[in-house]
């Protein structure tokens, strides 16, 4: 019993039945999860409508004269309709796999049942199974001040018609950027609220650095320090109130301050899981102190990334049903930030190799330069390339990257570092030119 249709969920509940278990999934809201429907694949879809303004703006240096409107209300359909598309075909896909998908919200009543309840009460369902697996993702979470219902979490912006001229973003995390380039780029004048210092915290700080010039290029104002204390409505503006006796007037204020597991309603206590800090502890297998119940995903509060919990979900469906017995990598896990411009990164940051090795154990190469699509144009921020490489060895321990298609270029990179590569070996690897990518395997 899988209690969760998204990511993680999805994809144990399918190797599994390909291992020949029985398997059933309970899911209250739309197959697909958090990635699916109100996350990823909608957000980068966001993403790209929101870019194409700046497309236009540099149409001209190559000879292109446009004439051009645009409508938001348009886009945000159209991204729906494309979740809705996915919502039916992960149903279809469930089917073909054999897995019984039961609508309704789960809860335990012991650690070997579960009570199923949809709309309709009378229609109540308690079900037993020899395992659960629970992967019910994350939700986000709004600060706690004085009305902060008042505002947006990210899964309201797939809800919109349109977006208001003005709105300010709480939050320096990569879910604050992206929806801050997002809306830039669809129009909006953004004000985003930076309660640290630096954007991007975990992240090499140089690249955050290169990212702020990028979004101050697009008219993003930050203000760092800074926390909110009170939302509150105002002849019919939000104004945001902050610790530094600020005050943000707006037609909209998103809240990207964290996301947090999503216990609620599960009765997780009746089947005697632990958790700590509002996630579920799992060992190395994903087990829970109780044998037979298992948890993957962002509902454990570790690498709350869509690849980690579908690796997880399969892994925990290959040793218990398949008989192949293995532990997910969590080492070298690639991330990637969908602003403008798009970050990309992998392995150890300067600082975590400086403080993990010795400043002088370590070498940096770096390449910063305006990119060939930039060169006509004169628009946009230079691009960063850059590797972290142990001095000893010649081994390459990290790889980052600030520019267009980062993500896709440090999805290779991650290859080759996974496989131990050496600065030698990006160095006596041939060069594809003319390609951003090509300063990896030149720089010195």
């Amino acid at each position: 019993m899988v209690l969760g249709a998204g990511s993680g969920g999805l994809a144990a509940a399918k190797r599994a039945a390909g291992h020949g278990a029985n398997v059933a999934i309970i899911e209250g809201d739309r197959v697909g999860g958090t990635c699916v429907i109100r996350g990823c694949v909608p957000k980068k879809l966001l993403v790209y409508g929101s870019i194409y303004r700046d497309l236009l703006a540099s149409a001209s240096s190559f000879g292109i004269t446009l004439s051009a409107s645009s409508d938001t209300k348009v886009l945000l359909e159209n991204v729906r309709k494309e979740v809705d598309r996915l919502n039916r075909l992960h149903i279809d896909l469930l089917e073909k796999a054999g897995v019984t998908l039961i609508k309704g919200w789960g809860s335990f009543t012991g650690p070997n049942n579960v009570i199923v309840r949809n709309d309709v009460k009378e229609n109540s369902i308690e079900i037993k199974a020899n395992r659960f697996l629970i992967s019910v993702g994350g939700r986000p979470c709004r600060p706690n001040i004085p009305g902060a219902s008042l505002g947006w979490v990210s899964d309201d912006m797939f809800l919109k018609d349109d977006f208001p001229k003005k709105v300010v973003v709480v939050g320096g995390g990569y879910i604050g950027c992206e929806f801050a380039c997002i809306l830039s780029g669809l129009g909006v004048e953004v004000t985003q609220l930076v309660r640290g210092k630096y954007l991007l915290r975990g992240f090499d700080r140089e690249l955050s650095s290169v990212l702020k010039e990028g979004m101050e290029m697009k008219d993003i104002r930050f203000d760092f320090g800074c926390s909110p204390t009170s939302l509150v409505i105002d002849s019919g503006e939000l104004v945001l109130n902050t610790n530094n006796q600020q005050r943000y007037r707006s037609g909209g204020v998103l809240f990207a301050t964290g996301r947090r597991p999503f216990l609620q309603g599960l009765n997780i206590e009746m089947a005697g899981v632990e958790v700590q800090q509002g996630r579920i502890v799992v060992d190395s297998k994903l087990a829970t102190n109780v044998p037979h119940i298992y948890a993957v995903g962002d509902v454990t509060d570790r690498i709350n990334l869509t690849p980690v919990a579908i690796d997880e979900g399969r892994a925990f469906a290959d040793s218990v049903f398949g008989k192949q017995r293995r532990n997910v990598n969590y080492e070298l896990v690639p991330h990637a930030v969908f602003a403008s411009p798009e970050v990309a990164s992998v392995g150890y940051t300067e600082e975590d190799a400086y403080e993990k090795f010795g400043k002088e154990a370590i070498r940096i190469f770096r390449a910063r330069f305006r990119t060939m699509s930039q060169t006509l144009s004169k628009r946009g921020p230079r691009c960063l390339l850059k590797l972290i490489v142990k001095a000893q060895t010649d081994k390459v321990i990290g790889c980052h990257m600030v520019g267009e298609n980062s993500a896709e270029i440090i999805q290779m990179a991650s290859i080759a570092i996974g496989m131990g590569a050496t600065k030698s070996d990006f160095d006596k690897t041939m060069a594809l030119h003319p390609t951003v990518a090509e300063e990896f395997v030149t720089m010195t």
